[in-house]
Order: C-alpha cells, then structure tokens, then sequence
C-alpha cells in the first residue's frame, strides 16, 4: 500500500468521512482553463466533516512528507501536464454562509456576512444583493472561491476584496483553528498575507453596506455584462494573465494589443483575438503551450516598451 493510501485510510478510519476520494484524477477537470494532468489523489470532503477532516489530513500528511494543495474553483491556476505529486484538497463542497446576516448595526446601516471557503464569489455578490446589501458585488460574475479570492486579494473594477474583508478564520501551521482581523496594512495589489505561508482558508466575514436594492442589482448585471461582453466566457481562460502596474501609463492589455499581439497562438493556446491580456484554450491546449504563450508575450513587451510583465495565476505541480 502507498503512503498515500496509508494516510487516507488512517484518515477516514478516524473522521467520519463524507465526499469523494480519486486516484490519478485528471485536473483538467477542475480548472478554468481545461488543461492538467492528473493528481495523485484528489479529495473532496463534503461540508458536514470539512474542517475536521481537513486538519487530520493536513497534520498526517505533514508527518508522512507528503504535500498537499489546496483547490479552490480552480480559477487563476494552470496545473502542469504531469499534473499535482500528492494531494489536492478540494474544498468545493465547504460552501455556504452562516446567518446570513449576522451583526447588523444598530442604525440598520450595516451588517456582514460569513461565507465558508468553497463558496463561489458570484453566489456571494447574489446572496448579500437578494438581502438588499451591498459590497461583494463588484465581485459578480467573477469565477472563483472566497478561499481563493481572499488568499490572491481579488481585485476588480477599482476593487480589492481587502476592502470589505473584516476577518478570515484558517488552519494554521498547525492545524489550529485561528480567526485573524483583515487589516487593510497586511493587504496590498493582489497579494494578501496568506500567500507563502502553508495554511487553509476555512471562512470570511465581509462587511455589507445598505444601498437601494436596485441599484445594487444594476450594478451587478453590469459587472456580468461587462465580462461576457469581454469575452471571458467564450473559451476556457483565466481571465487576466497579467497584472496591471500602474508604472506602466496604461492597462497591460493594451499595451499587448498595441504590439498587434492579439491571435498569436501556439498549439491551442491562443492571445484571445478580442482582448490581450486574455489567454484561450481553443479546444485542446496543453498547459507547456499556455505557459509557454505566456513567456512568449512577457518577452514581447519587455523587448518592446522594457516592462516586466507578472503574471496573475499560479503555475503549480510538476513542471
């Protein structure tokens, strides 16, 4: 029996496990661009045992040496073509928000909302807006976990999600439970304090703001508008490859369009030929191509205009 299987089995003996446990479970399945190879073993807790589960297979798989990775909506992520060495947690299933209102000011001007990790941004922004509040939802039509989007401080439409984020509850080094305040200090342009350190996101709690319900729902079928009209359906993609620096004088995906890279392809990676900061997987990309079509566009526009360009996703597995 692998370590694998000796973790898992010690695991689930112990924790009551629900949910689903794959072998070679290919991550094209569970990413936004459609491409990866497979993870050892893929897991799925369902959200009665999550965080339970979560900490005595984190702490076990620590002991064995055996890594793990956290998944979210798998936005954001391209996963090599030999796919993921060990675990992938997926907290898919750990989704939902408590309340959901909890709170709410004395003067009925305010209130926040506490949203596990697996919950998708979009249900988010619909669940506050359904409840006449607002806040999340420059965060409609976004894909994506709260688990993720806390941990990258997703930022849209002149919004970070640090603006509205009171505190996040994890599992630290340790497999402790831990809530921790979201200081605007710790936060910064698409990056948040939880990047480089080996923890779980478990939930968050927004701040909501009163605001005339449709309003609020205008605003959020404008933010749906907007992305589809920019193409950010169409294909399987990312959505932005790289961020934005305000060094620059102007949106990265101008200055790529501006160097007439747009339709510039390699396999079935592809410059979406509507926008250049988008990046397509036309039916049957493989992960070497986009990163590679990546590199190529960064190289470009360093040659060209002497901008370092960085991307916005996560490279991970075994490359």
């Amino acid at each position: 029996m692998s370590r694998l299987s000796e973790v898992v089995e010690k695991i689930n003996s112990q924790a009551g496990f629900t949910g689903l446990i794959r072998y070679d479970e290919p991550m094209s399945a569970h990413t936004t661009f459609k491409t990866g190879g497979p993870a050892d073993l893929w897991i799925r807790p369902g959200g009665d045992c999550f965080p339970g589960y979560a900490a005595e297979l984190l702490g076990a798989a620590k002991a064995a040496g055996i890594p793990v990775f956290i998944l979210g909506a798998g936005a954001n992520l391209l996963v090599a073509d030999r796919g993921i060495r060990g675990i992938v947690l997926d907290t898919g299933d750990w989704s939902g928000w408590n309340g959901p209102l909890v709170r709410e000011t004395e003067a009925g001007e305010g209130a926040c909302i506490l949203v596990r990790a697996g919950t998708a941004v979009d249900a988010l922004a619909e669940a506050a807006a359904a409840l006449g509040w607002g806040g999340p939802d420059f965060l409609a039509g976004m894909p994506g976990s709260v688990g993720g989007a806390v941990w990258m401080n997703a930022r849209c439409y002149g919004h970070s999600l640090s603006d509205i984020l009171l505190e996040t509850e994890i599992l630290d080094e340790s497999e402790n439970r831990v809530v921790l305040p979201g200081r605007a200090e710790d936060f910064s342009y698409k990056k948040s304090p939880f990047q480089g350190r080996e923890i779980l996101i478990l939930s968050a709690r927004f701040a909501l703001e009163r605001r005339p319900p449709a309003g609020i729902r205008r605003d959020i079928e404008e933010r749906r508008r907007d992305r589809k009209a920019k193409g950010h359906y169409r294909f399987p993609s990312a959505g932005s490859v790289f961020k934005n620096d305000r060094t620059f004088g102007k949106p990265t995906g101008q200055i790529i369009d501006e160097l007439g890279l747009r339709g510039l392809g390699l396999g079935d990676a592809m410059v979406a030929p509507w926008h250049g900061n988008i990046i397509i997987n036309r039916g049957n990309a493989r992960s070497a191509d986009v990163r590679s079509l990546i590199e190529e566009v960064a190289c470009r526009v360093k040659a060209a205009r002497g901008f370092d360009l960085e991307p916005e996703l996560r490279f991970v597995g075994d490359w």
